[in-house]
């Protein structure tokens, strides 16, 4: 028993660390295949570095993951967390067959002994000793662990799998681990990096430089040629890889509840509420009637449901009141009981004169001598508030005993009546001027309530859908889509780039089924069967594809020209420039207005910006590339065109050790290198995710 308490004690900390690194996790080489030869193509969710993954590799994988978070938060997933479970398993796979090709051609290898090590011996993996830590000695229990494993076979199946889930991550980890560390022990700082990087972040520059805008040229005044948008998109081609996306545009049609869904309703909440009135289990009857999670409360009067505070005074046990109408549907409530709670609770406003002083004490008594005299309280408090409630009259609203200090609390739950406090009341916080709203009560409200939503009932539906269904069939292509849209004042909505995995589609919301059809079955031009979504239904016609690579000059067109025309008009602002001389403020005014000169008196190399022209870190290297007094020839940057003046280089003294500055170098190559293998590693792996076919 003491074992079965110990592991209960251990087992929320166990799960934690399992899902830290749940992505190496449950890696069953020897019991799962690739289905390779069983399935036919039609059966294939995708491939992963040469093998193909069968739909039922693929769903044992998500049924394990599956087990495993039922055996996290001890419930089956929803419908809306499914998704990133099923992204889980195809990560595992990803895993199974990229990752472990590399561990394999490396030779990373774990053996048996060191998979033990970390269960017990001098590298023990911290999951372990978690799990089988005696919480008297905070220290793991070597004894605890052996007479579990000795009795393996009759603990309960609950801490045999929390077990199997630590165990079978040790061996993936830890050749993570090791891959990891084989490559990151490749790179090395040197010396002069170091110092370098000392420099970058010290030195400090002076300069002031010459700014002209590209938008100081209109548009018009530049003229750009097919060749030469060919010229820079062949440049700068990589600039423009996308992934194979579709587009669509869709018409919904709303499902709205009618009149005669209303009162239906209304009507069986006339039926509810003579029954409630008669039961004797008020939380039971509401919890089994009502459409709301919550359905029996306790309240005080400030907390009470507005419908029910308007009628405080003359609630009694066993009252009904309503239906009452609400956004969503109707609502009854039924008091259940009626009784003086220990809690108290007030209602107060104040102003607080921040200050421990005679000023500040001089300045409180003087409004509360105005308020006495017949001021506004909610007006001295806006005008003279000090704290958030200001501008609000300094309402505080409902509060209960031990939410306020001691001295505020005491004149507010002393007083037998509503009206100003006779006094100051002085604070930690300054001297409040204190307005008692509502006297303290200990009474308190247990309410039994029952919502009913108003929903579409199906001939409201089947209404809508007749509607979707006549527009999808009068519908033969995008023209006529948009024409019969017109026809109808119905509002075509625009969904660009989708990709084969998305779910959610602009205002519809989750659509998968959409998506689906839009990757699995659709060609340009088509127009979609009616999708039934929660709240509406939805037509789509697909408009557009690109496909995975590089997007066609004709798609980037407007960016490739504006890039364009931005290198003629930095040509025509050089030219300008290079005709000018004298100090950058005469070759400024000589430019004109558009010309401005700026100044930055710290300036530093790792900084890649500049003050009133933004991002540019070619501005910057150039720079600092000047020695004191140069200025660099007109270039064209990032936003427009400038001429750099260095006026003073501080450079930082040296130092005799500059380990920190190689250390930070080596962390940020760390961290560089441990993103960039899995991402390379899923590259070289050419993965193709063909999953959109049935999920």
């Amino acid at each position: 028993m003491a074992l079965i308490n110990t592991l209960r004690n251990k087992m929320g900390k166990v799960v934690v660390a399992f899902v830290a690194v749940a992505i190496f996790a449950f890696i069953l080489a020897d019991l799962l295949g690739s289905g390779s030869g069983l399935f036919n193509n039609d059966n294939q969710v995708g491939e992963i570095a040469g093998e193909d993954i069968s739909l039922q590799e693929f769903q044992n994988f998500v049924k394990e993951r599956e087990g495993f978070y039922q055996l996290q938060y001890n419930r089956q997933p929803s419908e809306s967390e499914r998704p990133t479970i099923r992204q889980q398993a195809w990560e595992l796979l990803i895993t199974k067959y990229a990752f472990n090709k590399q561990y394999d051609e490396v030779g990373v290898e774990v053996t048996g002994d060191e998979v033990w090590d970390m269960m017990q011996g001098k590298n023990q993996d911290a999951s372990v000793k978690g799990f089988f830590t005696n919480p008297e000695t905070g220290e793991f229990d070597r004894q605890l662990f052996l007479n579990f494993l000795n009795n393996y076979e009759n603990q309960a199946p609950v801490y045999q799998n929390y077990w199997f889930m630590i165990k079978s991550n040790l061996k993936p980890a830890r050749e993570r681990l090791k891959y990891e560390n084989l490559l990151l022990s490749t790179g090395y700082v040197t010396s002069a990096e170091a110092q370098r990087e000392y420099g970058a972040q010290t030195n400090v520059a002076e300069v002031k430089y010459l700014y002209v805008p590209y938008y100081a040229i209109g548009d018009s005044a530049v003229s750009v040629t097919e060749s030469q948008l060919k010229d820079y998109y062949n440049e700068h081609k990589e600039e423009y890889k996308v992934e194979h996306t579709r587009s669509l545009k869709y018409v919904a049609f709303p499902i709205t509840p009618s009149k005669a869904d209303t009162s239906y309703v209304k009507e069986e909440m006339a039926e509810l509420k003579k029954e409630f009135s008669t039961t004797e289990r008020d939380s039971v009857y509401a919890g089994a009637n009502t459409d709301a999670t919550s359905f029996f409360n306790k309240y005080h009067i400030g907390t009470l449901p507005a419908q029910l505070k308007a009628n405080a005074g003359n609630l009694s046990k066993g009252d009904i009141r309503g239906p009452y109408l609400t956004s969503n549907g109707y609502v009854i409530y039924k008091i259940s009981e009626i009784f003086q709670d220990t809690i108290s609770y007030a209602k107060a406003s104040h102003i607080l004169i921040k200050g421990d002083n005679d000023e500040a004490r001089e300045e409180a008594q003087g409004i509360l001598n105005e308020i006495k005299g017949g001021a506004s309280f909610e007006a001295m408090a806006r005008e003279h508030g000090t704290d958030a409630t200001a501008s609000r009259g300094g309402d505080l609203g409902w509060f209960q005993t031990g939410r306020m200090v001691e001295e505020f609390e005491n004149a507010v739950f002393n007083a037998t009546e509503a009206g100003l406090v006779n006094n100051l009341v002085k604070t930690e916080f300054g001297y409040h001027i204190i307005r008692v709203d509502e006297p303290k009560t200990n009474t308190a409200y247990k309410v039994a309530s029952i919502e009913r939503n108003i929903i579409a009932g199906d001939e409201t539906r089947n209404e809508a859908f007749r509607k979707a269904d006549l527009f999808s069939s009068n519908s033969s292509n995008l023209e006529s889509f948009i024409q019969l849209a017109k026809e109808d004042t119905l509002n075509v909505m625009t969904a660009d780039k989708l990709k084969k995995n998305d779910r959610r589609i602009g205002v519809l919301g989750e659509a998968r089924q959409i998506i689906q059809w839009l990757f699995r079955d659709a060609s340009k031009g088509d127009i979609s069967e009616v999708f039934e979504l929660d709240d509406q239904y939805a037509v789509a016609v697909m408009t557009d594809e690109t496909e995975k690579g590089h997007q066609p000059l004709e798609e980037v067109k407007t960016e490739v020209t504006a890039r364009v025309k931005n290198e003629l008009k930095g040509e025509q602002i050089i030219t300008k420039l290079k005709g000018l001389s004298g100090s950058l403020e005469q070759m400024a005014s000589e430019y004109g207005s558009d010309a401005n000169v700026y100044s930055s008196s710290d300036l530093k190399l790792n900084v890649n910006s500049l003050p009133n022209v933004g991002y540019d870190p070619q501005a910057v290297g150039r720079a600092f590339s000047l020695e004191k007094g140069q200025k660099t020839e007109p270039f064209a940057s990032e936003n427009g065109v400038l001429i750099i003046e260095m006026q003073n280089i501080t450079n930082a003294p040296e130092v005799a050790d500059y380990s920190a500055y190689k250390n930070q170098l080596q962390q940020n190559a760390k961290n560089r290198t441990s993103f960039g293998i899995t991402e390379a590693i899923k590259e070289y792996a050419e993965i193709e995710d063909q999953r959109y076919k049935f999920y």
